[in-house]
Formats: structure tokens, sequence, C-alpha cells
């Protein structure tokens, strides 16, 4: 064989073997956890928090408190691994008292290097319990955030569910009979995944607490209430990137999920400006974040916009999801046995919820 066609063949080769390698990507880790009642021991007499203090019903002592700050910052350091190394970019979570736990909770020693930001707002929640977000400083730079308040009424829970629209007069009988359900606000925050713009919004919606199919107004309420901020961010760019994420107090198939916010659980059914929800399947195989009665749901959940789960990985797109479960957040024996491994009275635990997270990828380039 002449040697032209010697050398020609070994280019050949090369450039095969150069382009067949396997693809390599960046990767964030979101992550959304409740924290369930991540108070201080002090009193605030402004805040309902007489329980958890050293004297309350919980005996909440300065030991537990610091003992659920340093199992909350393993957890958080650690949802996402082994598929990512680094601990999650961003981080939602509810069921916050105030900025000051947060400032206790980043401090630990396992998140501490991190360099994690706090975004956090007081809520009007009766409980004095709120949402927020961390964030690592070196991946993730907020341009701006807002609380936006969900106004529901006690009126809502006898309202037709075949009504779909409050009038405008009816809104004003409700202000003037002063029936204001104060629950927690959304928390909008917009800003830079590495050079990308994303926007996440933080939630935790009205609980079940009277009943499901009593309070499932409220929370449908709430949900068309997200779908209103993810069309505002649309009107302003076609293309915008939004996380949905939160304790939402209902499952996949409700309608809050599925009417209100109108998500989607298969990537081909999310039409233009839709809503895609990775967590739907993962129901449907019988996996929860909360268990109640031995019946498991999937509360937690990130929902992103069609723009996140598109093919092209040249931008930060969706991979895949999961549900952090690890045995060391499962209750091993007694009455309980199999669900996460919350507070008792004896000792500091970590929640009665399994946080949950979703990989962000992008490929390298050449």
């Amino acid at each position: 064989m002449p040697l032209k066609y010697k050398f020609s063949l070994i280019i050949l080769f090369a450039l095969n073997v150069l382009f067949s390698q396997p693809k390599k990507y960046k990767i964030h880790t979101v992550a959304f956890y409740n924290f369930e009642n991540l108070y201080d021991t002090v009193n605030d007499e402004f805040t309902n928090d007489d329980e958890w203090t050293p004297n309350g019903a919980q005996h909440w002592t300065i030991e537990k408190y610091q003992q659920k700050l340093k199992n909350l910052a393993r957890v958080i350091s650690e949802i996402g691994t082994p598929e990512n190394s680094n601990a999650p970019t961003l981080i939602g979570g509810a069921e916050i008292e105030n900025r000051g736990v947060l400032e206790d909770l980043i401090k630990e020693p396992k998140l501490l290097p991190l360099d994690l930001g706090i975004i956090h707002f007081d809520s009007p929640d009766k409980r004095g319990i709120d949402v927020a977000l961390l964030y690592q400083k070196k991946h993730f730079r907020p341009t701006s955030y807002s609380n936006i308040p969900l106004i529901i009424y006690k009126k809502e829970m006898v309202k037709k569910e075949q009504e779909a629209e409050v009038l405008d007069d009816e809104i004003e009988i409700k202000k003037e009979n002063k029936n204001r359900v104060f629950t927690r606000d959304q928390l909008l925050v917009s800003g830079f995944l590495e050079d990308e713009e994303i926007h996440i919004i933080v939630n935790h919606w009205p609980s079940r607490s009277g009943g499901e199919k009593a309070t499932m107004v409220f929370r449908e309420a709430a949900g068309k209430l997200n779908r209103k901020i993810i069309d505002s961010l649309q009107q302003i760019n076609p293309q915008a990137k939004v996380l949905t994420m939160g304790d939402f107090n209902d499952g996949p198939f409700n309608k809050s999920i599925k009417t209100g916010l109108g998500a989607r659980g298969v990537k081909t059914e999310v039409q233009e400006f839709g809503v895609f929800n990775p967590f739907e399947e993962l129901a449907k195989k019988g996996l929860g974040t909360i268990a109640y009665r031995d019946s498991w749901n999937i509360f937690d959940q990130i929902i992103l916009t069609e723009s996140f789960v598109k093919a092209d990985f040249s931008t930060f797109n969706f991979w895949k999801a999961g549900i952090f479960n690890k045995p060391y957040l499962i209750q091993n024996s007694g009455a309980y046995k199999g669900y996460p491994l919350r507070n008792t009275l004896r000792e500091a635990g970590f929640s009665d919820h399994f946080p949950v997270y979703v990989y962000l990828i992008k490929e390298f380039l050449r």
C-alpha cells in the first residue's frame, strides 16, 4: 500500500476515535428539601413558635437545635451524589422560621466550604414558617428576587368546583369579610447559572389540614398563581427557563398540578410554553417523599418549563430527577418503620419529607 494511503488511514482512524469518545458534560444539581420545623429556641412574640422552645411542648433545647442543623447540613451536602460529586448548586427550602436559622445552617462544617448565599423573606404564615433559596455563590448569581403573596379566603372553601374564575366584585366581598387565609408567599428568584439566565420559584402550598377535599381549592389557587408567574416570565422571554419547586401538598396527579399549573409527565406531551413534571413518572413507580397511614405520595417536586427539556445540551437542560432517600434518613424500627426519620421528643431527626433533586447538564465545548 502506498505510504500516502497509509497516512490517510491513520488520520481517518484518529478522527474516528476522537469523535467516538463519550461526551463530557458540566452538571449542576438543583434540590428542594422541606426542613420540617426548623425553629430556633428563642420565643418570638410575633411567631407562633411557643412549642419550639425549651419549655414548650417539643422541649426544643439548644442541643436538639444544633443536632437538627448538623442533620440537615449532612443531607444537603450529599443530595445528588454520586452522579455529581458537588453538592447542590441551588437548594429550595421550606418550614423555615427566619433568616437566622439559615445563617446558622450555612455555617455548619459540611456546608461552610460551599459559601452559600441566602434569599429569604418573612411570609404571613400563621405558624411563622417561610420558604427560602440557598445557592452556591461561585455558580449562581442572583439578579432579582421577590416574594409574591397567595391571596386566598375561607369563603373559597365552599366555592363550587366548576367555578373557574372569581369576579372582581366577589373579591371585594371577600376583602370586606376579612376571611383571608394567611399562608406562605411564593419566592421568585432570577439570576445566572454560570452564564445562563434561569428563574426559580420556591413554594410551600397550603396544607391539607382540615381535609384534602375541603382545602384543595387553596392549592388550586396556588397552582394558578404559579402559572401566572411563569406566563409573565415567558411574555418577557418566550424561551425563559423556569424551575418551580416545593412542597406542593399535592401529588403529581392532583388538579392543582395537572390543571392549575398545567404540568405534563411525558416530555413529548409538553407543548410550547408548557411545563414538564419528571416526578409523575416516579409516582407511577410507587415512590414517595412523604408517608401518611402507610400510603406514599410525592408532595415534593421540581417542575420545569419546556425550554429546559430540549434534546440540545449546548445549554443547561434537564437530564433526570430523583428522590434522596438514603437509609440513614429512614426510620428503621417501631410503628413508623420505613417512614422518613423525623423529630421526636427525645431527639432531633431530619424531616418527615425526603428531599428531591434534578440534574441540569451542558455539553463541554470541544
